[in-house]
């Protein structure tokens, strides 16, 4: 089977969702190709930041959005040993939401996925992997993928590669890589909600060398334990008894439940990297998102700087698109727009990383509050810095495409 479009788009996470949905609102046909049955995935980022939720806003469907089940997070507060810090004041943005909306993914790229609907010109391929590029003349000319009937052409002026930090289309597309690293690796797992949890509760608690951050999904907490690279083979040969011993020795309120956390299948790895294309395109073909840049979590950023490059690439793209193919200079553009951004959050990450988590997680000796932390409790005023740099990033972007 075959199929002609103007834009193929690999991946139906957030930054190939949000592509998808801008280009075809601006009558561009797109086709987005999703590998999986259904978004149902757990352990994925669920911060939407401000930055994520202007663009929303920006489509007129804000409201809707915000209908959804979800949590508001005005602060960042963290327990360093016992004493609290708030390290993020995300109230005086001048933003429409001046907070950071807790949404598990799924329902971020439902939401998405129902808004592209909307118009004839957005088509979702559910189960369908890409395997194969098409090329022509020297260019990139579309994709092979895989579905349950059996494999599919799909023929398009561009390629999109939107499919993650594993992905597939920059590996064909043979994209040099950076590779930056980092030596720490987290588990993700979920522990039940108490009502009595909203007085207690930091998003991010260390002690005694032990890092652990709680997200708030509404009736659950899903935590992430921070581990040396490499690490999880030797907390398993611990034993369970051992992991959730040092879980309730940093966060002592989770006693009365963490006999839930019953076995391994309950905490998932995730092997954290970071990297990025030293050249994002080539003739055909460009990547976006953690296909064109690895992001650490720390600071849940890597959601809303794919959602920033989807927002660029439309706003730069989709008049080439109406009339043909878009140049190396043009797809060059979106790499130039983004690239800085991109380097300067990741230097960020890679600085908390090893100077902070790392040098914590080295320790294992009780941490006196850094001067940092002291100046952000004696002065509110300092917490606008890290809230402009968490929740709008540099460079954030704003719809220009047509609607």
């Amino acid at each position: 089977m075959t199929f002609e479009t103007r834009c193929c788009i690999a991946g139906g996470g957030p930054a190939g969702m949000m592509l998808g949905v801008l280009l075809a609102r601006a009558g561009i046909p797109v086709v987005v190709l999703e590998k999986h049955a259904d978004f149902l995935r757990d352990f994925r980022g669920d911060t939407v930041h401000p930055s994520t939720l202007e663009v929303i806003g920006e489509l007129g469907v804000l409201d809707e959005f915000l209908a959804r089940p979800h949590s508001e997070l005005r602060e960042v507060r963290g327990m360093i040993g016992d004493e609290r810090v708030t390290i993020a004041d995300f109230s005086h943005l001048r933003v429409r939401c001046p907070f950071i909306a807790m949404v598990p993914q799924w329902d971020f790229l439902n939401f998405l996925a129902d808004y592209g609907r909307r118009y004839s010109t957005f088509q979702l391929v559910m189960r369908a992997e890409v395997f194969e590029l098409i090329e022509r003349d020297g260019r990139v000319a579309g994709v092979r993928a895989q579905t349950p009937d059996g494999p599919i052409d799909i023929h398009a002026a561009l390629v999109i590669g939107a499919d993650g930090r594993t992905s597939t289309v920059r590996s064909l597309a043979r994209l040099p890589v950076e590779e930056i690293g980092a030596p720490i690796d987290v588990l993700w797992m979920r522990l039940p909600k108490r009502a009595a949890d909203a007085g207690m509760a930091a998003l991010g608690n260390i002690r005694n060398g032990h890092v652990f951050v709680m997200l708030d999904r509404v009736d659950y907490w899903q935590c992430a334990y921070v581990i040396p690279k490499g690490g999880y083979d030797e907390l398993r040969r611990m034993g369970l008894d051992a992991f959730r011993a040092e879980i309730v020795g940093v966060v002592p309120f989770l006693t009365d439940r963490i006999a839930e956390l019953a076995a391994w299948d309950q905490v998932k790895l995730l092997t954290v990297r970071i990297d990025r294309l030293r050249q994002w395109h080539r003739p055909g073909l460009l990547c976006i998102g953690d296909a064109a840049h690895a992001m650490s979590p720390i600071g849940g950023v890597g959601i809303n700087l794919a959602i920033q490059d989807a927002v660029a690439a439309a706003n730069l793209l989709h008049g080439p698109l109406q009339h043909g193919t878009p140049s190396g200079a043009e797809l060059h553009a979106v790499q130039r727009r983004r690239e800085l951004p991109t380097r300067v959050t990741q230097r960020m990450q890679v600085f908390l990383q090893d100077h902070v988590i790392f040098r914590t997680l080295k320790s294992g000796a009780p941490m006196k509050l850094p001067l940092v932390a002291r100046l952000l409790n004696r002065f509110p005023l300092l917490r606008r810095i890290p809230a402009r740099l968490v929740g709008l990033g540099f460079r954030p972007e704003h719809v220009r495409t047509p609607g």
